[in-house]
């Protein structure tokens, strides 16, 4: 019996901890944004990008028009495209999200690109982040810093906001 109570509590306390990794959503109206995070960025890098997506469960369109964080001097939104061989990437005015759809922000595609950074990006770190909706207004969002993979996405951005 006591082994039951005890494994009991053990459940409970593992179900707990991991309550902060299931709540890494955030709602504004009916927009639902899923899982923000960025990429751990190597010592002494000015740029990074975040990703997240954005789930209109509403009856009309909106659209994403800027960013803001405290962590870096700007935030782009930008796609990304392979050409060939050759990678494109490109700044784009909005990010639309039409009624009934999910748009990714994912590597290799549509991303926040995070430019002057104020200090690297480490795995672990949270930084606020504050997207701001044509029609929903403002929402500020949690970015969770996860590991870089192997071939990732910061070699495509080392050049970009240098002149």
């Amino acid at each position: 019996m006591r082994l039951r109570t005890s494994l009991k509590v053990l459940l409970a306390m593992f179900a707990l901890s991991s309550f902060p990794l299931a709540a890494h959503e955030f709602t504004l109206g009916s927009l639902h944004i899923g899982h923000p995070f960025a990429r751990a960025t190597p010592p002494g890098a000015s740029t990074g990008a975040a990703y997240l997506s954005i789930a209109n469960k509403g009856e009309g369109a909106d659209s994403l028009v800027r960013a803001a964080t405290p962590r870096a001097t700007s935030v782009e939104m930008h796609s990304m495209s392979m050409d060939g061989n050759i990678m494109r990437m490109r700044p784009v005015r909005d990010i639309r999200a039409a009624n009934g759809a999910t748009v990714k922000l994912e590597p290799g595609g549509l991303h926040l690109m995070l430019t002057g950074l104020k200090q690297p990006l480490k795995v672990g770190e949270r930084f606020p982040l504050t997207l701001h909706f044509e029609k929903a207004g403002p929402v500020t969002v949690e970015i969770v810093v996860e590991e870089a993979t192997k071939g990732g996405d910061h070699a495509s951005h080392g050049s970009h906001g240098k002149k």
